[in-house]
């Protein structure tokens, strides 16, 4: 894998809490205008500046694009953004739950991106790569990081532990409770040794920002392509992204509601899943799934533990031995008639990080006729499926935390 340190444009210390955000696709236009009210420095007004127009603006206006650039720029001359005197790697360790990881902030390749070194598991859409392709070409800089996973590496690890034994440059908590804290690593030796280890890798993982980093490396690729002059060296040669060992990362569980049981009663509906599951009731409230293959059903007041049978999955094949896989086909197209996730609009994803409670009131409210609470994906299971080239279903990863944007931003000059 190719990385290279880079002069990130980061807040002063005092300014760090005021500028930084959720990631832009994490919440919509009216709630980064709520978050953002009376907070002019809030980096919202340059990863949804339609925040600074009347409410209802499309955020996909050439004039909104147009704010963003306006207001990177004003951040800098106010010296809310300032850029490093040297290029450099960063650490990002993020606190939940009593639990830290610790990434690695780098210029990614795009080189490694376009020849599949950068593994995905997702597919992306176009007009959601166009949005943050413009985004980057307007601002000229990778504004937000990605986020990856790469196996985990003892040496990586000591220079880490080493970095973060000394006083971080940011330390603080956003208001969901998260700790975020931040290192320099100037030393030029230890920033020669990350390069070079990286270098023996032979992947990295997309864990999370799928659209975010296609967007990043097809600007940098057009920028080669329309420069006569292009050595590969250039700065729009990398993309920032912030690598975390696989072993620290968590994936938690993504699960299903759906607003019509197809024309079957509640009963009905669970005589059907019997055929191809082993279903027990479990009370009236939803159960947390035990293990793989095994789900939780809740409808109609009622709670059921969902057990797949024998011979209607295979552990032998990547995309096939997931429960998102399982209940896609067997639950989800096959009894409720749902056959494409990416635009039925009876079907609905809600992350793990809101709670099964979650998901028990939108059925109880009649909004939703049934839940399906699914057990979560392993990090094993991801990086297999992106080595063998395949892609998961729709919905089936969430990390928790998610990264916090506006701790250093990468421009492309």
């Amino acid at each position: 894998m190719k990385v290279k340190p880079f002069r990130g444009v980061r807040p002063p210390k005092a300014l760090v809490k005021e500028v930084a955000s959720r990631p832009y696709d994490v919440l919509n236009s009216e709630e980064a205008r709520k978050e953002a009210e009376g907070n002019e420095k809030s980096l919202y007004r340059i990863i949804k500046p339609e925040i600074d127009f009347p409410a209802g603006k499309d955020e996909h206006d050439e004039d909104v694009y147009t704010r963003a650039a306006e207001n990177f720029r004003m951040f800098q001359e106010k010296g809310w953004l300032v850029q490093d005197d040297k290029e450099m790697y960063y650490v990002y360790a993020q606190t939940m739950n009593g639990k830290t990881q610790y990434g690695l902030v780098v210029g990614a390749s795009v080189e490694d991106y376009m020849t599949g070194k950068i593994k995905k598991h997702e597919l992306t859409r176009r007009d959601k790569e166009e949005d943050r392709m413009k985004h980057v070409r307007v601002n000229d800089a990778n504004i937000e990081p990605v986020f990856f996973a790469y196996p985990d590496n003892p040496a990586l690890n000591a220079i880490v532990a080493a970095v973060t034994a000394q006083l971080p440059e940011y330390d603080f908590v956003s208001v969901d409770g998260v700790g975020h804290h931040f290192w320099l690593i100037r030393d030029e030796e230890k920033v020669e040794r990350i390069t070079a280890i990286f270098g023996e890798m032979p992947a990295m993982y997309i864990a999370d920002g799928h659209h975010r980093s296609a967007a990043a490396a097809l600007v940098g690729a057009e920028k080669a392509k329309n420069n006569p002059h292009h050595t590969g060296d250039e700065e729009y040669n990398y993309f920032m992204a912030v690598c975390f060992p696989d072993s620290q990362l968590t994936i938690i569980d993504y699960n299903r509601v759906v607003k019509d049981l197809n024309g079957m009663t509640p009963d009905e509906f669970i005589k059907k899943l019997e055929k191809n599951f082993v279903v027990e009731p479990t009370g009236m409230e939803i159960q947390r799934p035990k293990n793989l293959h095994n789900f939780s059903v809740y409808l109609d007041g009622r709670s059921f533990s969902v057990t797949a049978k024998a011979g209607t999955y295979d552990d032998n094949d990547p995309i096939g031995q997931l429960d998102v896989t399982i209940t896609s086909n067997l639950v989800l197209d096959e009894i409720l008639g749902i056959k494409d996730l990416r635009s039925d609009k009876r079907i609905d994803f809600v992350g793990g990080i809101r709670g099964l409670n979650e998901l028990k009131q939108r059925v109880d409210s009649g909004e939703m006729a049934v839940a399906l609470a699914l057990y979560p994906v392993s990090m094993k299971q991801l990086m297999e499926i992106a080595d063998t080239g395949n892609i998961m279903p729709p919905k089936t990863t969430w990390f928790e935390p998610k990264l916090r944007s506006g701790l250093v931003i990468h421009k492309l000059q």
